[in-house]
């Protein structure tokens, strides 16, 4: 069934098409949708729109709203998702590696990719609450996010090898787009969150931007499994009634292959509240451990763990440059979160010392 274009290919005959045989009986059809734009103006290099169904029978079971999420209208979005396989990545999730995991997503009803143009359908979890950036992950929050981590990183331990879709931390696009970007956005970084960046990680700018490629064969040096890619709080739904799950994993554009810890660190590191990382982090890294071992990952030792986590954290001033040195926080919200995103990465890299593990 070849994609329409979307939203306006989003007709009552085209869904029922889709769901029919997924959350639809044979028999029932979709007579009317209407579509709700969701999270507009951030940039997102895809739309979403909750879609509110009526049905040509009572059928109880069927949703009474889905999630759809297609490829951005904006062009330049778009162009840059295409050059970074992100629709390849998600819709390949979707069908391929959400089955394989206990991690809890959305479920997903419908997904194709054609081109330019995707669709995944999926399930309506707008009744839960998201997860917050500026206000950081409280610790309860965080164990949450931790035991869906162990979940995800668990089912592809060391089993990566098929995944040639997805990736690598290193040798990669993504790498070469990671490296370029920091070095590009180290100083603009700077110049706007200066005032969160001290001088202990300033004077280190030069040594750090060249040996990022070092950094990156590091943090897929293995065992390796399927990583997130942009673990944030904004990405994390958390259930507010007692019949909602307790968490849920939004947004698989970005997978990579690459050490888990690379999602732990950037959620403890620039998503959760200082002061509950600094008094629990070693805690919820013991937790991370007894979850890979609950789902017979045992080869690993707290030692192993602490070490790959001052590790990680150092790399993650690469990330933390490509996010507050080269995107746009458009607004006074996105400008309070990459903030607290760059401050809390400043604290942890101190707390850590983190620049004492740089090569030579």
């Amino acid at each position: 069934m070849s994609l329409p274009d979307f939203p306006k290919g989003l007709t009552p005959e085209y869904l029922s098409k889709c769901l029919t045989g997924k959350v639809l009986p044979e028999g029932v059809i979709v007579t009317d949708v209407h579509i709700q734009p969701l999270a507009e103006g951030t940039g997102m290099m895809a739309d979403i729109a909750k879609l509110t169904l009526i049905y040509d029978n009572d059928v109880s079971d069927a949703p009474a709203s889905i999630i759809a999420k297609y490829a951005s209208e904006n062009p330049t979005n778009r162009e840059v998702a295409m050059n970074m396989n992100l629709y390849e990545r998600e819709t390949r999730f979707a069908k391929e590696l959400d089955p394989l995991t206990e991690a809890r997503c959305p479920s997903f009803y419908f997904c194709d990719l054609e081109d330019s143009n995707f669709l995944i359908l999926m399930e309506d979890l707008t009744a839960y609450e998201v997860g917050d950036q500026e206000v950081g992950a409280t610790l309860v929050q965080a164990e949450l996010a931790i035991d869906e981590l162990s979940k995800l990183h668990a089912a592809f331990w060391n089993k990566t090898d098929g995944l040639g879709w997805v990736p690598g931390i290193v040798n990669s696009y993504h790498a070469d787009n990671m490296r370029d970007w920091a070095r590009s956005g180290w100083d603009t970084m700077i110049e706007v969150f200066g005032d969160y960046v001290p001088e202990s990680v300033r004077v280190h700018r030069n040594k750090f931007l060249e040996i990022i490629p070092l950094l990156q064969e590091e943090r897929m040096s293995g065992p390796n499994t399927l990583c997130h890619g942009d673990f944030r709080m904004p990405n994390l739904l958390f259930g507010v009634e007692s019949h909602h799950h307790p968490i849920a994993i939004l947004d698989w554009q970005g997978p990579l292959i690459a050490k888990g810890m690379f999602d732990v660190a950037v959620l403890l590191g620039q998503n959760t509240k200082t002061g509950v990382r600094q008094k629990n982090e070693k805690e919820l890294l013991q937790r991370y451990l007894e979850g890979l071992a609950r789902f017979g990952v045992e080869s690993l030792t707290f030692e192993d763990v602490w070490s790959d986590y001052r590790r990680c954290m150092l790399y993650d001033w690469v990330y933390t440059a490509v996010i507050a040195g080269t995107l746009d926080p458009t607004n006074e919200a996105g400008m309070a979160w990459m903030q607290k995103m760059v401050a809390r990465q400043s604290a942890a890299s101190e707390d850590l010392e983190v620049f004492d593990l740089m090569p030579g």
